[in-house]
């Protein structure tokens, strides 16, 4: 692996129960380089799954422990009920409960807050994305922040977490922060590094880590006869990946003088955000991805033509 430059950032994207393969990435470059992510990463930043990631890292813990935390407590997250049965999936106001979720976070996050992190030795920069649907916008959660510092650390987790449909809206007002074009915070990351910490960028690695990408498209002829619902979610999954590329695209082209190195594995078959019954095939993908850090083997597909649209 080529070595780091001084200033060392994470990010990683949403994905629900996909976050498995991220962990035991980590775990395979954390055993490779003899460190925990919270000694080598001093920014770190994540959506939905990534900010569980991100918080967990923040928190302590190693990545094999938090590998382990998928392992076990992801079935129990995602516990299949009547409320996963057609039709009633489409009728409920969420599928999974959110009280479990919220206690694993609580237990393993405790009362740490937000400004806990940006008082610590070192000092720790996470960046936590959600969406308010009150203000009708994306918010970055930041220990910095005045209005963020006094917020519990499992709180904002939970906030970007709960993706609509999944998990119920939180304090009636925030849901999943990859609701948006935030899904990959590698931007994100790129800029609070810039402009907020002041990091130089010819001093500066950041690692942004994806979830999984989806295989293939659409058969020829088969969206001739969609119906409207059938065309939401070739939409949404056209939506979230067009805004992933373009998250790579813009540090690219933004910052130039950034050590940016992007890693992502193509998916064996679709797998749902819940999609439980993956994780041994996710824990496998995620030893390859680790790998892929390991020997710098980026993401040749969105570095082809990363700095302007084909």
């Amino acid at each position: 692996m080529e070595p780091f430059r001084q200033n060392v950032a994470l990010a990683i994207d949403g994905g629900g129960i996909r976050g498995t393969m991220v962990a035991k990435a980590l775990a395979v470059v954390e055993e490779n380089v003899g460190k925990q992510c919270n000694e080598i990463f001093h920014l770190l930043a994540g959506t939905s799954t990534g900010s569980i990631l991100s918080a967990t890292i923040a928190a302590g813990l190693s990545a094999a422990e938090i590998h382990g935390l998928y392992e076990d407590q992801g079935p129990n997250i995602f516990k299949k009920s009547w409320r996963c049965l057609f039709p009633f999936k489409y009728l409920v106001h969420y599928i999974y409960p959110s009280d479990y979720f919220q206690a694993v976070l609580q237990e393993h996050l405790g009362e740490m807050t937000m400004g806990d992190l940006w008082a610590a030795e070192p000092q720790l920069d996470v960046v936590i994305t959600a969406r308010d649907l009150v203000l009708n916008k994306t918010i970055f959660i930041k220990p910095w922040k005045d209005d963020f510092k006094d917020w519990k650390l499992w709180r904002a987790v939970l906030c970007s977490s709960s993706a609509p449909t999944q998990m119920p809206v939180v304090e009636g007002r925030y849901v999943d922060g990859g609701v948006g074009s935030y899904a990959n915070p590698c931007y994100m990351a790129a800029y609070e590094a810039k402009f907020c910490l002041e990091w130089p960028l010819e001093e500066t690695t950041l690692i942004s880590l994806g979830t999984g990408r989806y295989p293939g498209g659409l058969e020829p002829y088969q969206a001739d006869h969609f119906n409207a619902f059938d065309w939401v979610f070739p939409v949404i999954d056209t939506f979230s990946s067009d805004a992933c590329v373009q998250q790579v695209r813009l540090v690219k082209t933004v910052f130039p003088e950034l050590d940016f190195r992007r890693f992502e594995m193509d998916l064996p078959y679709p797998i749902p955000m819940d999609d439980t019954s993956s994780i041994a095939a996710l824990t496998d993908l995620g030893e390859e991805l680790g790998h892929k850090i390991l020997n710098d083997l980026v993401d040749e597909e969105v570095y082809a033509d990363a700095g302007t649209p084909p």
